[in-house]
C-alpha cells in the first residue's frame, strides 16, 4: 500500500453525537410497568435499549439449560477454541458472545473465567440459588458500577447511567485522590454512593462477597536468559495479539500513531499481517507548540499506511472539553481526552476498529518511574517516604491539598488511607511494584477507561494490544533489568520490535505526548477559566479554596511550569461536576 500524502486537517465544530443507550440491572423490587424492562422476575430486573426492531437483546443471553441470565458486553479473542470445548463446531454457532458465556457458565460456573480471554463486564444471574454475580475482565478494558444504598441496588456499565439512582453527594476520598492522580483509584467514584468493581474480580449478592479470580503477581522467570530471549518470547506474543485485535481481513483498520516506541510498534505490526488498508492517526497544535510529526510521519512512510494528520487548535480544546467530559464515567484531568475525542471522530471516517500503543509504560517500565527509582535510592536524604514520593510523581496537586482544600474537607480525608499502601509495600522488586500500580490503578482507572469511554463515544471499537493479559502477564515475568535500568527503558520491548521499525525510533528518548496546556491558560483561556473556576456559585466552591487558584493562574511562583496542567484538573472537574448535575 502506497503511503497516501499527509492529510491535514483541522478539527470540526464538534457536534454532540448520542451513543448508544446501555443496559442496567436493578437488583430488588421495581415496578412491573418500568420502562424499558427486557426481563425480568422477582429479584432481578433487566434494562435493555429498545432499537426500532424491538430490545437490544445482544446484551442479555440465557444459557441452554435455562438457569442462568447473563446481561452485559464481552468481546472474546479465544471463541473459536471456546466452542470447541463445548463441542460446538464454530461455523454452525450461531449466538452471541454473550450467550457462548452463557453456555460456559451452565456448564463450569465461575471456572468459566478462566476461560475468557479478551475484554468483558457481566451480570450473570443464578435462577436456582438466587445468587447475582457481578464480573469484570483481568485488567479492567470494561467498566462496571453499582449503587451501594437503597433498597434496589442497580448495576450498569456506565456511571452516567446510574445518575437517576443516586444522590449528589460527593465522595470526599475520591475527590482527594482525583486532585492528586488525575483519576480516580480503585473502587471509589467521585459519587458516593457508587462503586467500581476492581478488574478480575467477582462481587456476589446478597453476600456482597468479594473473589478475585485473577491477580496481578511478579514470577520472575528464565532469569539466567538473555535480553534477547525475552524479546523474542515477547514478540511472539505479540504477532498473536495484534492478529486478533485485527478486523477481517478485508476491513480497514486505524491505528492511532503518535510517533512514540509504543505506538509505533502496534503501527508496525499491524502493517504487517494486515492486508486491508491501514490508516494512521495523529494529531498536533500549530504552529506555536513543538510536535512529533516528524516521528509519526517517518513511520507511516516505514510501514506506507494512510497517514491523516489533525490539527487541534487552542480554540477546539476549550470548547470541546464540555463535551468530552459528559462522555466519561469519573472525570480525568488528563489533557489528552480533548485530542482522543477529536482524532477518534477524525478516525470514524476511514474506519470502525482503531488500535493505540497504550500500556507500553506501565507494562514495560517506562521513564515515569524514574523519579520513584531514585527516590529508592535517596529518600532517606529527601526525607520522603514512598507513598508521599509516589503521590508527588503524578506531579499534579499532591503538595497542594491542604492550602487547596476547605479546612473541614481537608480534615475529613487527611488520614483516609489510600488505595496505593498495599501494593507499594508488597514483596515484589521495587520497579514491578511500580509497574503494578501503574498497570492495577493508573491503566483500569485512566487509560483504558478514557480510551473506551471517547472510541465508543466516536461510535469506533478502540483496543489497546499492549494491556492485553496475555502481554500484562509475561511483562511480570520479564526480570525487570530488561524493563527499565538506568536511563534505558522499555529495553525488551525495544529488543522484540527492533526489526520492523526504523533505528530512529527505536533508539530515540521517550519524550510523550505534550499537549500545550501551560500555552492555553496563559494566552488563550485566561478570563474563561477564570470566569470557569473562581465563580462563587462554582460547583468546586464547597471544597476548595480560591486562592491557591487564583494563584496558578496569575501564575505566581510557577518555578516547574505545572499550573497549567492543574488548572486544566480543576477545569475537567468543574466542567463534569457541571454536566454531570444537569443529568439528575
Amino acid at each position: 500500500m502506497l503511503f497516501d500524502a499527509f492529510k491535514h486537517r483541522k478539527s470540526p465544530k464538534i457536534e454532540f453525537i448520542k451513543t448508544d443507550p446501555t443496559w442496567r440491572v436493578a437488583w430488588g423490587t421495581v415496578d412491573e410497568n418500568y420502562e424499558n424492562i427486557a426481563w425480568r422476575d422477582d429479584k432481578i430486573s433487566v434494562i435493555l435499549p429498545r432499537t426500532l426492531s424491538g430490545f437490544l437483546t445482544e446484551k442479555l443471553a440465557i444459557s441452554s439449560g435455562g438457569r442462568f441470565v447473563v446481561v452485559g458486553d464481552v468481546w472474546l479473542t479465544n471463541q473459536v477454541q471456546l466452542l470447541q470445548k463445548l463441542g460446538i463446531e464454530p461455523d454452525s454457532f450461531q449466538g452471541s458472545s454473550l450467550q457462548l458465556v452463557a453456555n460456559l457458565w451452565e456448564r463450569w460456573g465461575n471456572e468459566s473465567l478462566r476461560q475468557l480471554v479478551g475484554m468483558f463486564a457481566l451480570v450473570i444471574w443464578d435462577r436456582e440459588k438466587q445468587v447475582l454475580r457481578l464480573v469484570r475482565d483481568r485488567i479492567g478494558v470494561r467498566t462496571l458500577y453499582y449503587t451501594t444504598t437503597g433498597s434496589v441496588r442497580w448495576i450498569a456499565p456506565q456511571l452516567r447511567t446510574l445518575s437517576p439512582h443516586r444522590s449528589s453527594d460527593l465522595d470526599l476520598v475520591a475527590l482527594r485522590d482525583y486532585l492528586c492522580c488525575a483519576f480516580i483509584p480503585g473502587e471509589r467514584t467521585l459519587w458516593e454512593e457508587v462503586r467500581e468493581l476492581r478488574p478480575g474480580t467477582v462481587l456476589e449478592l446478597p453476600d456482597y462477597k468479594v473473589q478475585a479470580y485473577w491477580q496481578l503477581q511478579e514470577q520472575i522467570t528464565a532469569i539466567d536468559q538473555p535480553l534477547v530471549w525475552h524479546g523474542d518470547r515477547l514478540r511472539e506474543l505479540l504477532n498473536q495479539v495484534v492478529q486478533e485485535y485485527l478486523p477481517p481481513a478485508n476491513e480497514p483498520v486505524g491505528v492511532f500513531l503518535s510517533g512514540g516506541l509504543d505506538s509505533s510498534g502496534i503501527t508496525a505490526l499491524v502493517s504487517k499481517f494486515h492486508k486491508a488498508p491501514v490508516h494512521t492517526f495523529s494529531i498536533h497544535f500549530g504552529s506555536e507548540c513543538p510536535n512529533e510529526l516528524e516521528f509519526s510521519s517517518l513511520v507511516a512512510s516505514h510501514c506506507q499506511t494512510q497517514h491523516h494528520i489533525l490539527e487541534i487548535t487552542f480554540k477546539d480544546m476549550w470548547e470541546c472539553l464540555p463535551e468530552t467530559m459528559a462522555y466519561l464515567d469519573d472525570p480525568i484531568g488528563d489533557p489528552l481526552t480533548v485530542p482522543n475525542l477529536l482524532l477518534g471522530r477524525l478516525a470514524r471516517e476511514s474506519v470502525e476498529v482503531v488500535l493505540n500503543g497504550e500500556g507500553g509504560d506501565p507494562c514495560f517500565g517506562g521513564p515515569k518511574n524514574q523519579p520513584m527509582l531514585i527516590n529508592s535510592l535517596y529518600g532517606s536524604v529527601t526525607n520522603q517516604d514512598a507513598l508521599q514520593a509516589y503521590l508527588i510523581s503524578f506531579q499534579k496537586c499532591a503538595v497542594d491539598l491542604p492550602q487547596l482544600l476547605k479546612p473541614e474537607v481537608w480534615q475529613a480525608v487527611q488520614t483516609a488511607p489510600w488505595v496505593f499502601e498495599k501494593d507499594l509495600n508488597s514483596q515484589a522488586s521495587y520497579l514491578n511494584r511500580l509497574m503494578a500500580m501503574n498497570i492495577k490503578f493508573k491503566g483500569a482507572d485512566q487509560i483504558l477507561t478514557k480510551v473506551s469511554n471517547l472510541t465508543q463515544a466516536a461510535l469506533l471499537q478502540g483496543r489497546s494490544p499492549l494491556f492485553d493479559q496475555r502481554v500484562v502477564d509475561l511483562s511480570m515475568e520479564i526480570p525487570p533489568e530488561y524493563k527499565l535500568s538506568g536511563v534505558e527503558e522499555k529495553a525488551v520491548l525495544k529488543q522484540a520490535i527492533i526489526d520492523i521499525l526504523p533505528g530512529t525510533i527505536i533508539h530515540r528518548p521517550k519524550s510523550g505526548m505534550m499537549v500545550p496546556v501551560q500555552l492555553g491558560f496563559r494566552k488563550y483561556w485566561q478570563q474563561e477559566a477564570r470566569d470557569l473556576l473562581l465563580n462563587r456559585n462554582a460547583a468546586i466552591t464547597p471544597y476548595l479554596n480560591q486562592l491557591p487558584i487564583r494563584n496558578w493562574l496569575n501564575y505566581q511562583g510557577d518555578t516547574w511550569s505545572r499550573y497549567g496542567v492543574k488548572l486544566w484538573l480543576l477545569a475537567s472537574l468543574e466542567i463534569w461536576l457541571q454536566v454531570n448535575k444537569k443529568a439528575l
